[in-house]
């Protein structure tokens, strides 16, 4: 055991298992995980190997005795009726008869739907009616040859805990720094987390957020084989999957002829498998979806409220490349064609799956992790009894960009970050930073598909960005997308005048399809634009990421020609860059050889060191009273917009103010000092004349 497995083993002492005996045992069966860990916990709870041995003896003897295989159900039969009753560990489902007015029971592997079930047992269980749930069940046998059912359910014990102490589980988890417990968490989930990137161990942990958050929807689209539907499949007893096949709102959402709610009432989390498979014959249910999905409430005459989140996952047969490089093809191209935009709008997080490696035991762990069914514990309870929301309200700070569903589905992933990583405690603000980053990536890659199929500008802010605790601005970019103009400013065009989007029935002609499209719009090279005109004009230019050529001279230069008095509102002058960054400013004013006045309105918030600033800005005053120009420095904590204005009548306006410049990725390479060569953020220029 590593220093991490001893902790681990101290502090939660018999709820945790190596998660390599798991592995040995799950190859050979399809019984879920939290249903082996159950086992395993019952008769490996121990480090001693000889003890280990004979536990694992021992659940494999249960599997093999009372774990039922479907080409095995006619023999469980025989011995059901042989020896009386018998105990197996298998999925039980209860369906009310409406022609006979009772419930029958079935076992998923025993292959009988008629039998017999008390009352008591779906009363306490309400999820055997919707979906089933994994039990030890006795099933018995009925010698009455005028019943007309052979088996009945004589008892019944679900495979989840029986306790479960939330604040024992959030006061252990303080004593693990923020990256153990991200490594804890993955190897529950039986990953190796050292084998993973930084950023696939927050794709996993965002895998997880359905979960742990309430009424969050959740879409993940990528290849075949990188495990997408396990985390709904197995991870968890309150999560449910739908595989593919017809959705029905009597099945999701309402039930009218029983007057029940369907599976959103009785999960956490209802997750959609292969949901480019799925059909929706029903408009109703994609109007009922939208609703559920955009505050938790439906009407079917009764108005329902439910918690359950929903999350979607698919594969993408073709290049995500090629596909944002595409103005006819968009990454919502798996989704059956009842998803509109309506539907899009309303996901929080979109995870990047083509981003995920591929199921190997190479990522497999060898430590110890949580039983599954204790960190599912943990998940469902924080899903019920914890909020978060409000935390990251009070926290964050968005950008102006960031709009109403924007807004929202950020909030609530970053909430879900904080329920998996520091169930009671906050992060520092680079954690919550990095949190904020991703949310924000997440929604910007919903908002950037949706941007490519709507004619207009509706979605058109797709430069989602975030404040630092310092105050700085940043606009956050998606990866793939990054530097495709095809998605970054997508040609506008009606998409009801085109031929709707092929089927993945002819999957070759549909990538020459779609390779011919790409050719048809590479993406020509953008160079720089100049803002040093000839004659003295306005201009309207945008400076795009990663631009080169543009410093202060070449921007400001001409227009200050003959400006006597410079006002300037820029409300984030603070750290050490933003004060170094108007230094430069005032270096170029000091050229023209005719500003004698420079005024400065900025804002600073409560963490602002004043004191080291205005040492630093008084150092300032001096020098340049030196070359005779007075600096004058306001405060006003309103100030948002950014301007500059000369009294020579032109005014100059910038979207980052003068803090459009990358960081270096070293202090000792070149545009270092050079502005104009070092790499530039994307932003807005106007420049034009007072009326």
């Amino acid at each position: 055991m590593d220093k991490l497995d001893l902790q681990l083993n101290d502090i939660f002492e018999g709820k945790v298992v190596r998660k390599d005996l798991l592995h040995r045992i799950k190859k050979g069966t399809n019984v879920p995980t939290f249903v082996l860990e159950f086992l395993l916990a019952k008769y490996c709870a121990s480090d001693d190997p000889m003890e280990i041995d004979a536990g694992m003896e021992a659940v494999l003897a249960t599997l093999q005795d009372n774990y039922v295989r479907p080409d095995e159900a006619n023999a469980a039969q025989s011995k059901v009726a042989t020896k009386g009753h018998y105990r197996f560990i298998d999925k039980v489902h209860v369906r009310y008869v409406e022609k006979e007015k009772r419930h029958w029971a079935a076992l998923e592997n025993f292959n009988s739907q008629r039998i017999a079930v008390s009352q008591q047992f779906y009363r306490d269980n309400d999820r055997m009616l919707e979906g089933g749930i994994w039990a030890e069940v006795t099933v018995a046998h009925n010698a009455i040859e005028e019943d007309d059912y052979a088996f009945y359910i004589e008892d019944l014990r679900p495979v989840q805990l029986s306790r479960f102490n939330f604040e024992a589980y959030a006061e252990g988890s303080e004593v693990f720094s923020r990256n153990e417990w991200v490594d804890i968490i993955l190897r529950t989930v039986g990953l190796e987390a050292t084998k993973l990137s930084p950023r696939q161990r927050l794709h996993y942990i965002a895998r997880l957020a359905p979960l742990v958050e309430p009424n969050y929807n959740f879409i993940e689209l990528g290849p075949r084989g990188t495990g997408k539907s396990y985390f709904f499949s197995e991870f968890s007893p309150y999560s449910t999957l739908v595989s593919g096949g017809q959705a029905t709102k009597a099945t999701l959402f309402y039930n009218n002829a029983r007057g029940k709610v369907g599976l959103v009432g009785f999960w956490d989390t209802v997750a959609f498998d292969e949901v480019g498979g799925i059909k929706i014959k029903d408009p109703d249910t994609i109007q009922i979806m939208k609703d559920f999905m955009a505050n938790g409430r439906f009407s079917r005459g009764v108005e329902i409220i439910a918690d359950a989140s929903l999350a979607f996952v698919g594969n993408i047969d073709m290049s995500v490349e090629q596909i944002v490089n595409s103005s006819q093809y968009d990454l919502f191209q798996p989704l059956p064609s009842q998803f509109d935009l309506a539907v899009m709008d309303r996901f929080a997080c979109y995870l990047p799956g083509w981003e995920m490696p591929k199921n190997s035991s190479e990522y497999l762990t060898n430590s110890y992790g949580f039983i599954t069914d204790y960190l599912a514990e943990a998940f469902h309870y924080a899903f019920q009894h914890t909020n978060r929301y409000e935390e990251v309200t009070k926290r964050i700070r968005l950008g102006s960009a960031v709009e109403g569903r924007d807004e929202k589905g950020i909030k609530k992933t970053v909430a879900a970050f904080l329920k998996i990583l520091h169930p009671s405690t906050s992060p520092t603000d680079d954690e919550f930073e990095e949190y904020v980053a991703y949310a924000v990536e997440s929604r910007r890659r919903i908002k950037e598909q949706m941007n490519k199929r709507k004619p207009d500008d509706e979605f058109a802010k797709i430069n989602l960005s975030y404040f630092t605790a310092q105050g700085k601005e940043v606009t956050v970019y998606c990866p793939e997308s990054k530097n495709a103009l095809a998605t970054q400013n997508p040609t506008r065009h009606n998409l009801e005048d085109e031929t709707a989007a092929p089927t993945t029935k002819d999957k070759p002609s549909q990538r020459r399809e779609l390779a011919a499209a790409v050719s048809q719009t590479a993406v020509p090279e953008v160079a720089p634009v100049s803002a040093q005109p000839a004659a003295l004009e306005e201009q309207h230019f945008t400076i795009y990421y990663g631009d080169t050529g543009h410093s202060y001279d070449s921007i400001f230069g001409s227009y200050l020609q003959g400006a006597k008095t410079i006002t300037i509102e820029e409300p984030y002058i603070r750290v050490s860059h933003q004060i170094q960054n108007f230094v430069r400013f005032c270096e170029t004013a000091v050229k023209t050889g005719t500003v004698k006045r420079i005024e400065l309105t900025t804002s600073y918030d409560n963490e602002t060191p004043i004191a080291e600033i205005q040492d630093k800005l008084n150092d300032l005053k001096q020098s340049l009273l030196e070359v005779d120009i007075v600096l004058d420095i306001q405060l006003n904590e309103n100030l948002h917009d950014r301007e500059i204005r000369l009294d020579n009548g032109w005014i100059i306006k910038i979207g980052r103010g003068l803090d459009f410049y990358q960081k270096p990725d070293s202090w000792f390479g070149i545009g270092v000092n050079d502005m104009s060569l070092r790499k530039c953020l994307e932003t807005k220029v106007d420049i034009y004349r007072k009326d």
